[in-house]
């Protein structure tokens, strides 16, 4: 998995690629905490995510929870294998989508 992250007037804009699994979790979970107190907004890119596991699901879930005191949380280029995982798991209607 590989997480890029870039901050720019408060948004955290982070870009997910690879396998988001038990086994990338934890790393994704540091990325997040490094950087995501100065943040207000956060978008996940999620364009080259292959796949994504319930681990990956509970990391953006807790992200969502904090992200929505603050000013929000969205999830953008999510590519159909993403989609469908959200679909069964009814992340589509927990989560913002673009």
């Amino acid at each position: 998995m590989t997480v890029t992250k870039t901050l720019e007037e408060k948004v955290l804009n982070v870009k997910v690629e690879g396998r988001l699994d038990t086994a990338t979790a934890p790393a994704l979970e540091e990325e997040l905490a490094e950087v995501m107190d100065e943040a207000e907004e956060l978008v996940f890119d999620l364009e080259g995510l292959e796949y994504m596991s319930s681990a990956g699901l509970r990391i953006l879930l807790a992200t969502q929870k904090k992200m929505a005191q603050k000013g929000g949380m969205k999830v953008v280029n999510v590519n159909d294998v993403i989609k469908e995982i959200f679909d069964i798991t009814g992340f589509s209607d927990i989560l913002t989508i673009e």
